[in-house]
């Protein structure tokens, strides 16, 4: 029987190798993806997947994804025309404010503290 430390990966990878950084930045381009639909939604007539890939130049699939991922949070809904924005969809841009002010604050932090460390590491050598 193997010992789970002795599998586990130390560079950030999960499971499949993929480097947390990677991850984040992948979750970031969702992230990018469904604000930009919203906003779309918000702005113009309502639009269904195959009209929200031609303007957004996106495949089918990742729209309808990022459509569903709207939905299941209660930001948009279908309609007969396509997807809308619900009521909840000004509360959403509220939240959304408030997280990347978050996100915003911690990639400072992340940042100085690399900086730090590498200068750390440099006066070493």
């Amino acid at each position: 029987m193997s010992d789970p430390e002795s599998t586990m990966q130390y560079d950030g990878a999960d499971e499949n190798g993929t480097p947390l950084v990677a991850r984040i930045l992948s979750e970031m381009d969702l992230l990018l993806r469904n604000v930009t639909i919203l906003e779309k939604l918000s702005t113009a007539k309502p639009m269904g997947i195959l009209k929200l890939s031609e303007v957004m130049k996106l495949p089918n699939h990742k729209v309808r994804y990022s459509l569903h991922l709207l939905e299941r949070e209660g930001i948009i809904e279908p309609s007969a025309e396509g997807a809308v924005p619900t009521s909840r969809a000004r509360e959403y841009w509220d939240t959304l404010d408030e997280s990347i002010d978050q996100l915003s604050d911690s990639v400072k932090k992340l940042k100085r503290s690399v900086n730090a460390s590498k200068k750390a590491v440099q006066s070493k050598k």
